[in-house]
């Protein structure tokens, strides 16, 4: 991926620390990934005595991840403290959750560097968040680290032709970027693979929404914090004749009178060897690592 595609991680955090307030209003996508996630789960068994949920955002994984694993302790873990800070108040205060401990532990960290010991979960969860991650291996990288031997990683991201309406519309209107690029699904199994995981497991859908002009759907992206934060970005405001040819470019994508807003979500599990690959080292000796299964 070109630099200028990268994304600002200050940026980003300011983002979503600024739409924590307005995230859960203009979060139709992020919540309904999430139960479709959570239906994958019924596929696999696995009783985890601690989770973590990678990207936690204002806590939707919260009540499911609770209900179907009461037994287990979770870790809600965000790059924006403002995301933490609307979980905690929306699951309320008083003296009951003062003494309530099932309540998530919170951590203000980043994906890519995440602050918890190795082999210290049983299962992350992340669902769209991988997506702000500019090098996704360093991310898995870190996810197996603090994965137990035999632990689940269970992650929703964004794939290349999300938002492909609008990047079209703001194709050839200057030279800045104006859309955050995604990592193709295979790019992704590859990323796994490479970085020690087992068994890895991929699948991707398209989900539109739809809206009666191009504002809203630019006011929803603002209002989850996911506007452009590349760092080939625009640094100052469009011009008028220039905002009125991508609204004009969008309008060819109109159909029965809506606009539409293409997602590609992309699905993936994988498990943490109980054995893991030989290591070679600088001398040319491997070293093989060997954890027991808990009992």
């Amino acid at each position: 991926m070109s630099e200028a595609f990268y994304t600002d991680k200050v940026a980003v955090r300011a983002a979503f620390d600024k739409a924590a307030s307005t995230y859960d209003a203009a979060a139709v996508l992020q919540r309904e990934v999430v139960q479709r996630m959570a239906e994958r789960l019924d596929y696999i068994r696995i009783k985890p005595e601690r989770m973590l949920d990678a990207g936690s955002g204002t806590g939707f994984a919260c009540p499911i991840l609770r209900e179907r694993y009461p037994e287990g302790r979770l870790i809600e873990l965000d790059l924006a403290p403002g995301m933490l800070r609307i979980a905690r108040e929306q699951r309320g205060g008083g003296i009951k959750a003062m003494f309530d401990r099932r309540k998530p532990v919170q951590v203000c960290g980043d994906l890519e560097a995440l602050p918890l010991a190795s082999n210290s979960v049983d299962l992350i969860w992340s669902s769209l968040a991988l997506q702000w991650c500019n090098v996704p291996d360093a991310a898995f990288a870190e996810m197996l680290r603090v994965l137990k031997p035999g632990g689940l990683l269970m992650f929703s991201t964004l794939g290349p032709d999300t938002l492909k309406e609008l990047r079209s519309a703001f194709a050839s209107i200057d030279g800045y970027t104006h859309v955050n690029q995604f990592i193709d699904m295979h790019d992704l199994g590859d990323a796994l693979v490479n970085s020690g995981f087992a068994t890895p497991v991929m699948d991707m859908e398209h989900i539109t929404l739809t809206y009666p002009e191009l504002k809203p759907i630019l006011a929803d992206l603002k209002g989850i914090g996911a506007h452009n934060a590349t760092r080939g970005r625009r640094s100052g405001m469009m011009g008028k004749t220039a905002w009125q040819r991508v609204v004009a470019n969008y309008e060819q994508f109109r159909r029965d009178g809506e606009l539409p807003a293409t997602y590609e979500v992309v699905y993936g599990h994988a498990w943490k060897p109980e054995i893991m690959p030989a290591r070679t080292l600088a001398d040319g000796s491997q070293v093989i690592e060997f954890r027991p299964r808990a009992r």
